[in-house]
C-alpha cells in the first residue's frame, strides 16, 4: 500500500510520540506503585518513593499533550474514542488522581500511612490496567454508524482487552523493578532483581499471547503482518523482541544495573511499533483513517506552531530533571 505523508500524518506521528513518551516515562513510576505492597514498610518503600518523587508528575505532562493534541488535531477520532471508552478512560484518570493524592499525603500524614500506601498501589494498578484495556479495546474495534459511536457501554470489556490490560500491568511492573535496580542498592536492589526476573517471564508470555491473538482480530491486521513483501519488514519486529528478551535475561543474570531498564524500554518500543503496524493508516481500526479524522489544514498549521515551541521546552525540562536527580537514592523523605 502506497501512502503519501502530509500534515495530517505528521500530527499522527506527533501524537504517537507523545503517547509513547508518556508510556515509557510514567510506566516505570506506575510500576513502582504496582510493586509497592511487595516492598517492606519503612525504608524500602521510602527509597522507592524517593526514586520517582522528582519526576513522576512531570512524566504525566506527555499524557496531557497526547490527549489534548488528539482532541485538537483529530476531533472526530477523539469524540468516537471518548464515547466508546468513557468508562476505562474515567477509571484511568481517577486512578492517576488517587495515586497522586496518596503520594503526597503519605509523607504528611504518617498516622494513616498504610491507607495512603494502599491508595498508591490501587491507583497505580487501576491506571495501568485501564490503559492496557483501552489499547485492547481500540485494537478489537469500535462500532461506528455514520460519524457516531454505535456500540454498547461494555463493548470494551472483553477477554482480549483483559489480556492487554494484564500485559500492561506486568510490563509496567518490569519497568518499575528494573528502575529500582538502577536507582537503589543493597537489600532493596536484591529484591528488585528478583521481581524483575519473574516479571520478565510474565511479560514474555503476555507478549506472545497478545501477538498471537492480534492478527486474528481483523483481516487487515493479518495482511499488514503477513502479506508479501511486507512480511520481510514486519518479521524484524518479533525477531528484535526475541533478541531483546535474551539481552534482558542476560543483563539480569550478569547483574547489570542499567541495561535491564534500557532493554525493557526497548521492548515497549517494539510493542508500540507492532501496534502501529497493525492499525496504520487508520486511527480507529477499520473505521476511520488518519486522513478522514484530521482537522482542517489551517487548524493543523496553527497547532503545529505551538507544539514546535512546547515540545522542545518539555524535553529540555525533562532531561534537566533526570540529570539533576540522577544516581542512587536514600530513604529520607524529599518533602
Amino acid at each position: 500500500m502506497s501512502y503519501s505523508p502530509d500534515l495530517t500524518t505528521t500530527w499522527a506521528f506527533i501524537i504517537a510520540f507523545a503517547v509513547f513518551a508518556y508510556v515509557v516515562m510514567d510506566g516505570f513510576d506506575l510500576g513502582v506503585g504496582i510493586l509497592f505492597p511487595f516492598l517492606e514498610r519503612g525504608r524500602s518503600r521510602d527509597s522507592a518513593m524517593n526514586s520517582i518523587a522528582p519526576v513522576w508528575d512531570g512524566n504525566e505532562t506527555w499524557l496531557v499533550l497526547g490527549g489534548g493534541s488528539l482532541m485538537a488535531a483529530f476531533p472526530l477520532a477523539y469524540s468516537l474514542i471518548m464515547s466508546a471508552l468513557y468508562a476505562p478512560i474515567t477509571a484511568m484518570l481517577l486512578g492517576l488522581v488517587f495515586r497522586g493524592v496518596s503520594f503526597e499525603f503519605r509523607w504528611r500524614d504518617p498516622r494513616h500511612q498504610p491507607f495512603w500506601d494502599l491508595g498508591f498501589f490501587a491507583g497505580s494498578i487501576v491506571a495501568a490496567l485501564a490503559q492496557g484495556m483501552i489499547i485492547g479495546a481500540l485494537l478489537q474495534g469500535i462500532h461506528v454508524a455514520g460519524r457516531s459511536y454505535a456500540g454498547g457501554w461494555w463493548d470494551w470489556a472483553t477477554p482480549f482487552s483483559l489480556l492487554t490490560g494484564g500485559s500492561t500491568v506486568a510490563g509496567y511492573g518490569l519497568l518499575g523493578s528494573t528502575w529500582l535496580i538502577m536507582r537503589t542498592e543493597g537489600a532493596m536492589q536484591e529484591r528488585a532483581y528478583r521481581f524483575a526476573r519473574w516479571l520478565a517471564i510474565t511479560v514474555v508470555l503476555c507478549l506472545a499471547g497478545v501477538s498471537a491473538a492480534t492478527p486474528f482480530l481483523k483481516m487487515e491486521y493479518w495482511r499488514h503482518w503477513f502479506a508479501m513483501p511486507g512480511v520481510l519488514a514486519t518479521a524484524q519486529v518479533p525477531l528484535l523482541v526475541v533478541i531483546g528478551t535474551a539481552l534482558l535475561f542476560r543483563g539480569l543474570t550478569m547483574r547489570q544495573e542499567r541495561m535491564p531498564f534500557l532493554i525493557s524500554l526497548g521492548l515497549f518500543l517494539l510493542s508500540f511499533i507492532g501496534l502501529g503496524i497493525s492499525i496504520f493508516p487508520d486511527i480507529i481500526p477499520g473505521v476511520v483513517t488518519i486522513q478522514a479524522a484530521g482537522a482542517p489544514k489551517s487548524s493543523l498549521e496553527f497547532l503545529l506552531v505551538g507544539v514546535c515551541i512546547m515540545v522542545p521546552i518539555i524535553l529540555a525540562y525533562t532531561a534537566w530533571a533526570y540529570w539533576v536527580f540522577r544516581g542512587k537514592v536514600g530513604h529520607e523523605g524529599y518533602h
